[in-house]
């Protein structure tokens, strides 16, 4: 079983753990790939030489948030089962709010998983199918997700994107697809966060939990996990 450290915070850890990567790598420039690179808030890394790359899905939305982005060295949009990913490119793949809205989000992240150094880190970012939230946004109707969407999130944020929730996004569909990918589990994370966190919002969800029993719980909507891919690929963690 892999070791999991459950942290309070989210804070500063993916930029915590880019920094302890680099200095594991004696300072060489790391490769950082975001993967769902719409959301992508910058993460400040001072001192620390990075080439950040992006990639996503191929949506009018998505390609309209990018248009006036400068801080990527390359980003291309497409298909994310065929989309160019060179093998072993990357140092770090942050994964960010992607695997929630796209069909064969094992796939793809076999994908991602196959372009990453071993030895590499994956950051992920993720609303959980399991939560209040994620039960919310798949049984909402796309019209009235659009309705309401520019009263749940700040302006700017690119949508309302697709809902498709694949097992695998759910706190324990991760764990089982990093158990049978031989990956360690360094940080792992549940919070609220986004549109779970306003007024409308934080109703909405605590109405559902209360229906369900807390069968989807309201405690959290997010789940952040620190992903390390092992140096030899015939490794077993245990």
């Amino acid at each position: 079983m892999s070791e999991v450290r459950t942290v309070a915070w989210r804070g500063d850890l993916f930029g915590q753990r880019i920094r302890e990567q680099w200095t594991e790598q004696l300072g060489r420039r790391l490769d950082i790939l975001v993967a769902g690179c719409a959301q992508h808030e910058p993460m400040a890394l001072e001192r620390i030489e990075t080439r950040v790359s992006g990639v996503d899905e191929e949506l009018p939305a998505v390609r309209a948030a990018l248009a006036g982005r400068g801080d990527y060295a390359t980003w291309s949009l497409g298909d994310m089962r065929s989309v160019h990913l060179p093998p072993r490119s990357f140092d770090v793949i942050q994964i960010n709010f992607l695997l929630e809205r796209i069909h064969h989000a094992e796939l793809v992240f076999d994908r991602l998983l196959q372009a990453l150094r071993p030895g590499g880190l994956v950051l992920l970012r993720m609303r959980d199918r399991e939560s209040a939230y994620g039960l919310c946004v798949r049984m909402t109707p796309g019209w009235a997700r659009r309705l309401v969407w520019r009263r749940l999130v700040p302006a700017g944020t690119p949508g309302p994107l697709p809902k498709v929730y694949e097992p695998i996004t759910s706190h324990e569909g991760l764990h089982t697809f990093c158990l049978t990918r031989g990956l360690m589990v360094a940080d792992d994370l549940r919070a609220t966060t986004g549109p779970a966190m306003g007024r409308i919002g934080s109703a909405m969800v605590a109405m559902v939990a209360k229906l369900t029993r807390g069968r989807y719980p309201a405690t959290h909507d997010e789940v952040t996990m620190v992903i390390r891919k092992p140096q030899n690929h015939f490794a077993r963690l245990i």
